[in-house]
């Protein structure tokens, strides 16, 4: 492909193991006459700033990293063009971005975090979750009932020993009923994707739980559409994003709930969407030229 335009899909060494997206892109920018490659974001002899653009993909690793990463992508987007930016990347990667959000209004499960040093109050009754604020695909994040806190504070502690905020949220009672997954290419809707509860068992930490359980297509409602965007337009800079994940769940009381803003490497599930495939294909190679 001598003299064609060459962008990077920056992953991971799972991410090249387990990114379902990762080769359908590489094949449908090669269909273009893209010099599509995949490269580690660690890798230490690419040269990012050959590429005429990098997608951020799946990076899945950055939470073990983090300082790291930030400074990769910094460094990336000091060299061509990154999507999303290097900004997003250090937002977004922080999950302290929902209590952003909840300040301007958005409807988000109910977070609290606790620093290291900070003492830490568990609920008093109702199941809840406790998970670190960087973390990807629900790494070291378990469920707990009231007749658990021995083992939340445990996991807490291990959380604050690594140097890292622990997040504690209520665990929805009509989570059973699937998370949906909203996916914007470009700023606008493109498909929908509902998997099943990933916090099945109660008590501990499991790694190697199935990140998106049961898979099946959804159309979204109209309030979960607007739930959706009222998030992205509530992100810093957003305006000029590639791709979006807007992961959504029902709350008690039955309205939607934003769970997480996903804007640096979700799985986008483009073997369910042709026409996502294509939009997203299309995206790149207009930013790329």
């Amino acid at each position: 492909m001598t003299g064609a335009i060459k962008v990077a899909l920056a992953t991971s060494e799972p991410g090249l193991a387990w990114d379902s997206d990762l080769p359908l892109l590489l094949e449908a920018l090669r269909g273009r006459g893209v010099d599509a490659v995949a490269a580690a974001w660690d890798a230490p002899h690419f040269d990012w700033s050959r590429c005429a653009a990098v997608v951020v993909r799946s990076t899945w690793d950055y939470a073990e990293r983090w300082p790291q990463y930030l400074a990769w992508a910094d460094a990336v987007q000091g060299a061509t063009r990154l999507d999303n930016p290097a900004a997003l990347v250090r937002w977004n990667t922080d999950k302290r971005y929902l209590g952003e959000l909840a300040g301007r209004g958005v409807p988000v499960v109910p977070t609290r975090f606790i620093v290291p040093g900070e003492a830490v109050v568990l609920p008093g009754d109702g199941q809840f979750v406790v998970k670190p604020t960087v973390s990807a695909g629900a790494r070291d994040t378990a469920r707990y009932t009231q007749d658990h806190h021995g083992a939340a504070a445990g996991h807490i502690a291990a959380l604050h020993a690594a140097g890292s905020t622990a997040m504690v949220q209520p665990y929805l009672a009509r989570i059973d009923e699937g998370e949906r997954a909203l996916v914007f290419l470009g700023g606008a809707f493109s498909h929908a994707m509902r998997k099943g509860p990933v916090l099945t068992d109660v008590g501990g930490v499991d790694n190697d739980r199935v990140p998106h359980p049961d898979l099946v297509p959804h159309r979204p409602s109209a309030a979960e559409l607007a739930l959706a965007e009222a998030a992205l337009a509530a992100a810093p800079g957003s305006r000029g994003l590639l791709y979006a994940r807007v992961d959504i769940a029902t709350a008690d009381d039955g309205a939607p709930v934003l769970m997480e803003l996903e804007l640096v490497e979700p799985n986008l599930f483009l073997g369910h969407s042709e026409d996502g495939l294509r939009r997203f294909t299309e995206l790149v190679l207009a930013r790329a030229t």
